[in-house]
């Protein structure tokens, strides 16, 4: 396997140079699913899109049961020297390379899977829907296994290392509107300044706690009112939050801390707070089953010195919906170490790309071991007079 990566090096960093070069944001992914379509095709796979939105789904095999690798696709849009642009600082450039990479060298190796393969290429990741606008489709109804890829930041991982799990956080952004009443700089009594009021909210927010054994934050990251008046007291405003907790259940006390904030403040001003839900992700649910075989991947890759355990991580993840929205999925996230700095989502982001060989083999070696499980299982239970169907997804 490792001699077939060597073989496969130099196209993959021409594959990654590319998707670095053209970055697209969330649901605008048109020129990297039709270069991924193209890419693929070439190569013999057959690749279903999506008439209404970016992505798609390769599939190759048949069997009684599926596995599936997932990688997201969207840039993020920030400031780029000056400039506001599309750019890959979260790393889904290398995530679609290794994903890519995962199916080019099972095709070297002419490896045929006594079940189904399917891959997906999932957009949207950063608005936190690209995930549940696939389980819609229904393209993880089949799946037994269900296996992701993240770089790491430095602070978490180092290069030549990597975790069979990430622990992500919840994440939920909400963005409000405060409707008030304008007012002369002079009779403030006769409106209902804005500033004022979210002042009150950032101070009430900082009163929310929570057990402090689940890490979590709630803080105002946006505001905006008044115009180019001075002599103008604002009436109307418009926030963004930022919501995180370490678990689901933390994060629905928040939420619920928040609304009621905000109506309590809303009534004591006497104004409109309406409140809507822009994005969320939830917080991981992993499989230990799904964890043990990527770990024996890490293993027999990297060497069991460069298997690290997982820690929580502040970060969202919206591959978490797939566990959420089909518990029976056996599902889990690899971590993979780069020596990525300063850090993700930072606009001079950058990791060392040797490890996207590591992350191949591991990936491969991981589906390798998952049907070999399954086989082991399936035989199992055939011994003892049960289905596979429903052993597997129990």
């Amino acid at each position: 396997m490792k001699e077939q990566l060597v073989d496969l090096k130099q196209r993959l960093r021409e594959i990654f140079a590319y998707l670095h070069e053209h970055p697209e944001v969330s649901w605008e992914e048109t020129g990297t699913t039709a270069y991924l379509v193209r890419l693929l095709k070439a190569e013999g796979f057959h690749v279903q899109t999506f008439d209404d939105c970016t992505g798609l789904v390769v599939e190759f095999g048949e069997g009684p049961y599926t596995v599936g690798l997932r990688s997201d696709m969207d840039a993020l849009w920030q400031e780029v020297d000056g400039t506001f642009q599309a750019n890959h600082s979260c790393g889904h450039d290398a995530h679609m390379t290794m994903t890519l990479g995962v199916l080019l060298l099972l095709k070297k190796l002419n490896y045929q899977p006594s079940g189904k393969l399917k891959f997906i290429f999932q957009p949207a990741e950063e608005k936190g829907t690209g995930a549940l606008a696939m389980v819609e489709k229904g393209v993880i109804d089949d799946l037994d296994f269900l296996y992701g890829v993240h770089l790491r930041p430095i602070q978490e991982l180092q290069s030549g290392d990597a975790a069979a799990a990430i622990y992500h956080g919840a994440a939920k952004f909400i963005a409000g509107e405060i409707i008030g009443e304008d007012a002369h700089g002079a009779r403030p009594h006769l409106g209902k300044n804005a500033i004022e009021i979210g002042a009150s909210i950032v101070q009430e927010l900082s009163k929310i706690h929570v057990n402090p054994m689940v890490p979590y934050s709630v803080k105002m990251t946006k505001f905006h009112a008044g115009g180019e008046s001075s002599n103008l007291i604002p009436g109307r405003g418009a926030f963004h939050l930022d919501l995180r907790a370490q678990t689901n259940d933390a994060m629905e006390f928040i939420t619920q801390k928040v609304e009621t904030i905000t109506k309590a403040i809303a009534a004591m001003y006497e104004v409109e707070i309406p409140l809507e839900t822009k994005a969320e992700v939830v917080g991981a649910s992993v499989h230990p089953v799904a964890h043990e075989l990527m770990a024996q991947a890490i293993t027999e890759t990297l060497g069991a010195e460069h298997l690290v355990e997982p820690g929580p991580t502040s970060g969202g993840e919206d591959f978490h919906f797939y566990t959420v929205k089909r518990p029976q999925l056996k599902a889990t996230m690899l971590g993979l170490g780069c020596d990525l700095q300063p850090g993700l989502h930072h606009p001079k982001m950058s990791f060392n790309q040797n490890a996207l060989i590591d992350g191949i083999e591991i990936l491969t070696r991981t589906i390798l071991n998952t049907f070999a499980w399954l086989e082991e299982e399936n035989q199992q239970d055939g011994c003892n007079g049960k289905t596979s169907t429903g052993s597997l997804r129990a």
